[in-house]
């Protein structure tokens, strides 16, 4: 059985490359799209962890979190663009686990979330963590690709190279034919 992830977020572009992330790292994602739909979404769904966003358009995401727990136990995960000490503080008081300020590597929210879930990603058999790591600092295989903005695809590589090289094989843009 999949671990769930609601993804409670505005930014529809963002909202579905957060999920196409997490479903890659094995978890069952369902996004909302603002307050209201999101406190639906999860008397519904049932998440385990809940990411989400400071500002929604129809309400505070603290009140979110807060009708969600009224029905739910689930861990929780704020994302957002306005990392004032406020914001923060509230969000420790409330319980949020982990705080993630926009822009955020995908690869910082999977670790959030999996670590919440008990969860760590699996090294290769045979492989000692150094020796794993490495090997994943070697590998140019592992990409994902991400929506932009104008609609167009990008192969998004999972780690930044030490230069500041633009070589195709860092990006790729996707047809989607």
């Amino acid at each position: 059985m999949l671990n769930k992830v609601l993804v409670v977020d505005d930014e529809q572009l963002l909202a579905e490359n957060l999920q196409g992330y997490l479903q890659a790292q094995a978890l069952e994602v369902r996004i909302a799209h603002d307050g209201a739909q999101g406190i639906v979404e999860a008397d519904d769904f049932a998440p385990d962890v809940m990411v989400f966003d400071y500002r929604l358009p129809d309400m505070e995401g603290f009140e979110v979190l807060d009708a969600v727990r009224q029905n739910r136990k689930c861990h929780f995960v704020l994302i957002t663009g306005h990392p004032t000490a406020e914001v923060c503080e509230r969000a420790r008081q409330l319980g949020v686990s982990h705080i993630l300020f926009k822009p955020f590597p995908l690869a910082e929210l999977a670790r959030a979330v999996l670590d919440l879930l008990g969860r760590q990603r699996e090294p290769k058999a045979g492989v000692s963590s150094s020796e794993g790591f490495v090997e994943r600092r070697q590998s140019r295989t592992e990409s994902f690709p991400l929506q932009l903005y104008d609609g167009s695809w990008v192969l998004a590589d999972r780690r930044r190279s030490n230069t500041a090289s633009t070589a195709p094989d860092d990006e790729q843009l996707l047809t989607g034919e």
